[in-house]
């Protein structure tokens, strides 16, 4: 599963957080999380994780 960066931007900004806020939030590294935003495929459970982070919807971020 790959995250769409525009869509991932918007969500992280209506969260009001920043991407290392998240990742502290979500208990994941920032360079891991980062890696993913920049078009690293990940595995589902891990866009679970980013998407209720974020508290979208897991589609609101695919790619696609």
């Amino acid at each position: 599963m790959r995250i769409n960066k525009l869509k991932f931007q918007f969500a992280l900004g209506r969260a009001g957080l920043t991407q290392a806020e998240l990742a502290e939030k979500i208990h994941m590294s920032r360079g891991n999380l980062s890696t993913i935003v920049n078009g690293k495929s990940c595995q589902p459970k891990t866009m679970f994780k980013i998407a209720d982070g974020l508290g979208v919807d897991v589609t609101e971020l695919l790619e696609g």
